[in-house]
């Protein structure tokens, strides 16, 4: 398997797991990851929350990690990406409001080119407008702003076209397996070395 070069959109407040686990993931398998943030540069920083389900009627939220950027938001040519990633959390709600962003993620759907987002990432999606007549999910009380933007609602992780959702952190497995498939990933599993006596 040859590596992919993937694009991640960050941004302050992006949800903790939602960003970590997909960065570190897809560089485990091979992939090269950069990920940018508008007006801010590789090196530079974004804080993240932790969203968590403590039985409230919507998530709780705490201070997350320093999650450093691996490239400058303003050199970024989408025609040198193979897929794009897009976390949920807080950053989506602003990140939307950024052309830049828009054009970009326009990019990979017009290219069809691999896409997964997830949780409040599919604001960004709703806010490009590339959901239009197609099957997703998102957190649960985005399906309204999914529903109007054109798209089909389901419950589970759905992979449609070039395209794999999921609700949230709890569904990276399934979300990430999709995404792997998509990508054309082969995940070699090795067996486990014999335990010394």
């Amino acid at each position: 398997m040859t590596g992919k070069k993937i694009l991640l959109l960050a941004g302050d407040f992006v949800e903790d797991y939602e960003v970590m686990v997909p960065f570190q993931a897809l560089g485990t398998v091979g992939h090269e990851v950069h990920a940018v943030c508008p007006e801010k540069e590789a090196g530079e920083t974004v804080k993240t929350a932790i969203h968590d389900f403590e039985g409230d009627q919507t998530y709780t939220e705490k201070p997350g990690h320093d999650f450093e950027l691996t490239h400058d938001f303003e050199s970024v040519d989408p025609a040198e990406y193979d897929a794009l990633v897009v976390p949920g959390g807080r950053a989506p709600e602003y990140l939307r409001t950024y052309d830049g962003v828009l054009e970009i993620v326009r990019h990979f759907f017009e290219a069809d080119k691999p896409v997964a987002s997830l949780c409040h990432g599919l604001q960004v999606l709703a806010a490009a407008d590339v959901l239009d007549g197609r099957t997703c999910t998102a957190y649960p009380a985005l399906e309204p702003e999914v529903r109007a933007a054109g798209a089909e609602w389901t419950d589970e992780v759905t992979r449609e076209g070039n395209l794999v959702t999921a609700q949230a952190w709890p569904d990276h497995p399934a979300w990430l397996a999709e995404f792997l498939d998509l990508l054309g990933t082969d995940v070699e599993h090795a067996e486990p070395a014999p335990a010394d006596d």
